[in-house]
């Protein structure tokens, strides 16, 4: 009887290993740059936040590696003639992960809670054109909007409005963001320090995921974070840093994902403090940068130098040509705003390695000039304190801040407003420049107030030309996205924003 019994589990175990992906289940470990600062979606400002809440939640509709849409929640839409009014049909027979029913009840409450903007959410603006939803029955809404806008479908692609469990709203609150709960692929374990662990959703409408779970792990030091790859301690990283990209490559068990981005670094100068509120002062910035310098000292030559506001790639971009270097125009103009000794100003930025590098470089540059940069590397946390959640132009610090922007929606909405509208301000929006034209106001309010793509164009070619001639920003550089992985891994992949989708992964 006990050989019997031996027999019968081996063949068990045969069995169980000839399972398609049942000997290489597994969890998946991925490496970022950046600290999670929150998994309510509607909260959070950063890329890496948002792409980890992925994981947990989805929105009506989603981008595919192109960032073309898809939907998701919804299975389709109609749309009035006067863009105020948009039709979803939602899927049927999707469950969030705590088992109540996806509905369009549920829809309603995500959709409202964004857009009220007493409940004081970052990703309010968004929605800030919603005046209500209407249930017309459990799988159709009507979303109402208060004026017309045009990119309200991409809107709902951005991770922003994804759509939380009311359940679970209604059980945690403000302490959502750190109990998430979706119809995403996977369900949330933990979160501590650096380390988010996910696993795997059994009852996900798409069938459940070929892997165990999923551990994100965040590692700002570039050296670390490919250490991690090499030694198979993570089977998917990004960025890659753009110097060890030949190390990546060399490793047969691996390779590199390279891709065009919409990402655009620019560094954003106060225009409410001097010297920064004199325009010859932020043009004279301008010229004391190389461009092509940086490209190749900072990103390893993966990037190419901005020539407008906003990436070539993106709809509507009208380009102006890149700002040339001329240190001794820099400093003519200094010395025409009074500066002509040169001043001092504080540079903030993110502390990944690669950040540091950017400013120590800039640093460089505008020291060309007589301008003494102190660079401050800051964690995400505080600077998210410190530059997004200020109240009023009068309380913000900021001087000087490099950063990175990338329109989300996948449209030049995006890509523009939030940073440049005169009305968009931290807390509201990411305008951190304080910078306001009303001329500028005016083309971006006329940009979204239709549908008409050549009214558009038109409106974002005003715009475009003439923020560069205001220069708020020193324009820096348009990146290319980097992310390597383990070669028998599939179905993780990097967007041109930055964000990446854990969509269907398996080992083989």
């Amino acid at each position: 009887m006990r050989h019997w019994r031996r027999a019968l589990i081996g063949c068990a175990a045969a069995a169980l290993l000839a399972l398609p992906g049942a000997a290489m289940a597994k969890t998946l470990v991925i490496g970022i740059q950046e600290n999670l600062t929150g998994l309510d979606p509607s909260n959070a400002n950063e890329t890496s936040a948002q792409s980890a809440s992925r994981l947990f939640y989805q929105g009506l509709y989603g981008f595919d590696r192109d960032m073309k849409l898809v939907p998701l929640l919804a299975e389709s839409f109609t749309v009035s003639d006067d863009a105020k009014q948009y039709t979803f049909v939602l899927r049927q027979g999707v469950k969030f992960q705590d088992g109540t029913d996806f509905n369009a009840q549920a829809v309603k409450i995500s959709l409202e809670r964004l857009a009220n903007p007493e409940n004081k959410l970052k990703r309010q603006s968004l929605l800030s054109m919603l005046d209500h939803v209407e249930v017309v029955d459990d799988h159709t809404v009507k979303v109402l909007l208060k004026e017309p806008f045009g990119a309200l479908v991409n809107t709902l692609a951005h991770p922003g409005t994804m759509i939380i469990s009311p359940a679970a709203l209604e059980k945690y609150g403000k302490d959502i963001g750190r109990n998430p709960v979706g119809t995403g692929p996977f369900s949330f374990k933990s979160w501590s320090a650096d380390t988010l662990e996910a696993v795997r959703n059994d009852g996900y409408w798409k069938g459940a995921p070929k892997v165990d779970g999923v551990t994100i792990r965040s590692v700002p030091e570039n050296g670390s974070r490919v250490a991690m790859l090499q030694a198979g301690e993570a089977q998917f990283i990004t960025p890659v840093p753009p110097e060890m990209v030949k190390v990546v490559r060399a490793n047969a068990a691996l390779e590199v994902d390279e891709r065009p981005s919409i990402v655009n670094w620019y560094v954003a100068l106060n225009t409410r403090k001097k010297p920064f509120d004199d325009v010859r002062v932020r043009q004279a910035l301008n010229y004391a940068v190389d461009r092509n310098a940086f490209c190749k000292v900072v990103l390893s030559g993966f990037c190419e130098p901005a020539d407008a506001p906003m990436p070539p790639t993106l709809k509507f971009y009208a380009k102006q040509g890149v700002w040339p270097y001329d240190p001794a125009k820099g400093k003519a103009l200094l010395a025409e705003a009074g500066y002509a000794d040169g001043f001092e100003a504080v540079l903030w930025s993110g502390n990944s390695t690669t950040s540091v590098r950017a400013t120590q470089f800039l640093q460089q540059q505008l020291a060309q000039i007589g301008v003494k940069a102190q660079v401050t590397p800051l964690e995400s946390g505080v600077l998210s304190q410190k530059i997004w959640s200020v109240q009023t132009p009068e309380e913000a610090t900021v001087q000087m801040y490099y950063g990175g922007w990338s329109s989300s929606t996948g449209d030049a909405d995006w890509a523009l407003r939030p940073l440049l509208w005169g009305k968009g301000f931290p807390p509201k929006l990411f305008n951190v420049a304080y910078y306001s034209n009303p001329e500028v106001d005016a083309a971006l309010e006329a940009a979204v107030a239709t549908a008409d793509e050549g009214k558009r164009a038109e409106a974002y070619a005003k715009v475009q030309a003439q923020v560069w001639q205001d220069a708020p920003w020193i324009d820096i550089a348009v990146e290319h996205v980097l992310s390597a992985q383990a070669k028998d891994l599939s179905g993780v992949f990097v967007l041109p924003d930055r964000g990446f989708v854990v969509e269907d992964p398996a080992f083989q």
